[in-house]
Order: C-alpha cells, then sequence, then structure tokens
C-alpha cells in the first residue's frame, strides 16, 4: 500500500488540465476544498462528485491510478464513518443496544463526512500531484504568494523546499519498500505477531531510512553548494509561467463548476 501514495507522483498526459497554468490549478483546489465545507445536503455532495468526476475526465488520468490515490485513506474513511455514525444521534433511531444507538441521521452524516474526505483527496491528486510536476508546483506558489516578499517573507526558499520535498516523496517510498523486503528477508515481522514485534520490525525500517534520507540531503547540498545557489534573488526562470486567454477561460468555467453544487445546497436547504 504505500506505494498507492499519489503525493509528489506526476502521470504524464496530454489533457487539457496538464497544460493548465499551475496557479490556476491551485486556485481550483482552494475553491473545490472551499465548497466540498460547505456542503450539508447529499443532493450538493453528489452533484460535487459528478463536478469532480468532470474534472478527472479532462485530466485522462487512468481510472485505477486514481483509486490508488484513495486507497491508503479507506480506512481513515471507515473510521470516520463508524464514530459519526456513534456520536451523532439525530433523526429516527434505527438500531439500539445499551450505549449504542444508531440513527438514520448519523448514518447519513456519516457518510457525508467520509464522501467528504474522499472528494478532498481526489481533488488534491488530479489538481495538485498527479497533473503536475513539483518544479511547476513550487513554481506557482511563489508566484501566487509573491507579494508576501514586500513584508520579507522568503516565499522562493519556501517553495523550494516545498518543491524538494515533493521530488523526493516517491523517492523516499521506493527506498523505504526496499528497506522493508531487505528486513522481511532477515526476518522482520510488519503484519503477524503482536504489537511489539511489529514495532521491532517497523524500527528496523526507519533506522536504515533516516540515515538514507540524511545521506541523501547532505549530497543536494553539496550539489547546490557547487552550483552557487545563493536563494530566489536576481534569479531567473527557463520556463516563465505564463497566464493564457486558455486558462482564464477554464479558471471562470471550473469555478462555476465548483459553485454550482453549493448554489444547490442552498436551494435544497431553503425548501
Amino acid at each position: 500500500m504505500i506505494k498507492d501514495l499519489s503525493i509528489g507522483r506526476y502521470i504524464h498526459r496530454d489533457s487539457i488540465l496538464h497544460r493548465l497554468d499551475p496557479r490556476v490549478k491551485v486556485i481550483l483546489f482552494a475553491l473545490y476544498m472551499t465548497t466540498v465545507f460547505l456542503l450539508t445536503t447529499p443532493v450538493g455532495m453528489l452533484v460535487s462528485f459528478v463536478g469532480i468526476a468532470c474534472v478527472c475526465l479532462l485530466s485522462k488520468i487512468p481510472v485505477r491510478e486514481i483509486i490508488k490515490s484513495v486507497r491508503p485513506i479507506v480506512f481513515l474513511m471507515i473510521f470516520i464513518f463508524i464514530i459519526n455514525m456513534l456520536t451523532i444521534r439525530s433523526g429516527k433511531t434505527l438500531f439500539s443496544f445499551w450505549i449504542i444507538n444508531i440513527t438514520d441521521g448519523g448514518i447519513l452524516r456519516a457518510s457525508l463526512m467520509a464522501l467528504r474526505l474522499f472528494l478532498l483527496i481526489v481533488s488534491t491528486s488530479i489538481l495538485l500531484s498527479l497533473t503536475t510536476t513539483p518544479l511547476k508546483m513550487a513554481d506557482a506558489l511563489e508566484s501566487l504568494f509573491g507579494p508576501l516578499k514586500k513584508i520579507r517573507v522568503p516565499v522562493h526558499e519556501m517553495a523550494m523546499m516545498m518543491s524538494i520535498a515533493l521530488r523526493f516523496i516517491p523517492t523516499l517510498v521506493e527506498e523505504t519498500d526496499k528497506i522493508m523486503k531487505a528486513q522481511a528477508s532477515r526476518g522482520a515481522e510488519y503484519d503477524t505477531g503482536n504489537i511489539f514485534v511489529r514495532a521491532r520490525g517497523y524500527a528496523s525500517v526507519l533506522v536504515p531510512l533516516f540515515v538514507s534520507s540524511f545521506k541523501r540531503a547532505e549530497e543536494l547540498a553539496i550539489a547546490m553548494d557547487a552550483r552557487c545557489y545563493r536563494g530566489g534573488e536576481g534569479r531567473t526562470k527557463l520556463h516563465p509561467l505564463k497566464m493564457l486567454a486558455s486558462d482564464l477561460f477554464w479558471l471562470l468555467l471550473l469555478s462555476v463548476m465548483a459553485f454550482i453544487p453549493v448554489f444547490i445546497d442552498f436551494l435544497m436547504k431553503i425548501r
């Protein structure tokens, strides 16, 4: 399952979403995230789900890759569903035993919470990870937060750190998988035994992983120093970001799609 992490993993496709300016995708992600948290009815949430599905079609990312990005948080979705179902006691009682009281309102609220988390993960994967390289994402954030340079916020350095972190996440995931397989061949147990046996098995992974990470960080620092990197002052870009008319068109269209579920949700509540 560790290989299923979509953070920092870019899939190249010739699609509208891949060609879109990364600044537009960051803005769209912020809009989608805001609208998803504003939705409180099943109809509005389902309309938002349809909107995210349309965005997935525009990206031309295979469905199996999108499912991979959601698979690591399935347990969290189930946990959130169960907790909300057991703690929210509004509506008609469907089942009652001792301190357990399950209501139709609790099931509805739990389903909405799980679906909200699902939509957030899918939108993050589609807009910020699978269709955008870490370098473009860093350039987009540096451009959007550029005005903060006026108050001496190190925007370039922060964007550079984020870019490096995203770039090395897939490398660390691959390194972790190799270490786990190597330690498993030496008798380490990850899925069997009690909690102490499993903890000892994972401890045998963390030590070599930390050593490898520090070694990579040192090599990267030496390489950057050898290339005379001194921060963002006076630096230029090989491929500067340019906002095209098509980018503004898709920004407007997808923004409207993001707020349609909120409007429908509002109409459902005032009925």
